[in-house]
């Protein structure tokens, strides 16, 4: 490929194609002879919509197919949702860029109700997300929590068919998309901590592309770099994947990362919280999550396959 044309590995869904777009317009607002094309890439997870994450795989299934083509050079960078990548990255690749985060809250969607308190007993609640079912199910046990997966457009109209009462979806896709008239109400952090890396567009090459790395290195927001490197860290320690309701949420206080970290059973029957800070984000992670395992979060663990240690 010529130096100055950039191949974007993107998955086909209005806002993959938007995050890809988004990307393009930076570099070209930094770099306004680059050429970019978009490489669109149906993956698994997007094919498998009739059985829930937690079953097929897991959030990697939404970056493997971007991956293999980098690796096959079909593509020079992949753009990801930070909350669908898994805590390994393959050999040859490397999370070059972390840009600056939108909205990590959880948005309440409804075309009737305000806020989950508001719903009545037995509503019927959608969301492809085990944590976020786990965390809604300890505070509103009184709720229906049914699988919803799709695209952010096709859960919107099952919700608007009356397949759901009300549906959970990230604040910052639909902000993206421009659909902020959708989201009802905004939950809290008490209510669900967001997913490890919400909000955040992560840009991933391969490792050996040095010239590419200079070029995309004025895309990195340090500091949400720092948070999801955080989050990212825990999620790591506890071999964390989408089988587990782990949820992790860091900001930069005082020039120190704040990370609150959170392991729930599915059903929402026991969670374990923890925070702290630190200047070190890797560090910072790493003591959420022992402190979250010293708790006796690990039997979560060991009940859902993983060691648990």
């Amino acid at each position: 490929m010529p130096t100055n044309t950039i191949r974007i590995a993107t998955r086909t869904s209005p806002l993959a194609i938007w995050q890809a777009e988004h990307v393009a317009r930076e570099l070209h607002a930094i770099h306004a002879d680059l050429n970019i094309d978009l490489v669109k890439m149906v993956t698994q997870g997007d094919r498998i919509l009739d059985t829930s994450l937690s079953k097929v795989g897991g959030k990697g299934l939404f970056v493997k197919e971007l991956e293999h083509g980098m690796l096959n050079d079909e593509a020079d960078i992949a753009v990801h949702s930070m909350k669908d990548v898994p805590v390994q990255i393959p050999d040859g690749l490397c999370m070059q860029v972390i840009m600056q985060r939108e909205n990590p809250h959880d948005a309440f969607v409804s075309n009737h109700y305000q806020n989950l308190a508001e719903l009545p007993d037995n509503a019927r609640v959608g969301t492809s997300s085990l944590r976020r079912a786990s965390q809604i199910k300890a505070r509103y046990p009184e709720l229906e929590i049914l699988d919803c997966r799709g695209n952010v457009n096709t859960r919107l109209k099952k919700l608007d068919d009356n397949q759901y009462d009300a549906i959970i979806l990230a604040v910052a896709g639909l902000k993206r998309l421009d659909m902020n008239e959708r989201i009802a109400g905004q939950l809290s952090i008490e209510e669900s901590l967001p997913a490890i890396g919400q909000g955040a567009i992560g840009i991933e090459c391969r490792v050996d592309d040095q010239p590419l790395h200079q070029l995309l290195q004025s895309l990195n927001h340090a500091q949400t770099a720092s948070c999801v490197s955080a989050e990212r860290a825990m999620n790591a320690r506890l071999g964390g994947s989408c089988s587990v309701p782990i949820a992790g949420h860091a900001v930069i206080e005082k020039d120190e990362v704040y990370l609150q970290g959170l392991i729930a059973a599915p059903d929402g029957s026991a969670i374990y919280v923890a925070e702290s800070s630190g200047k070190d984000p890797e560090q910072t992670g790493l003591a959420v999550a022992e402190d979250l395992l010293e708790q006796g979060s690990g039997k979560i663990l060991q009940a859902l396959g993983l060691p648990g240690i």
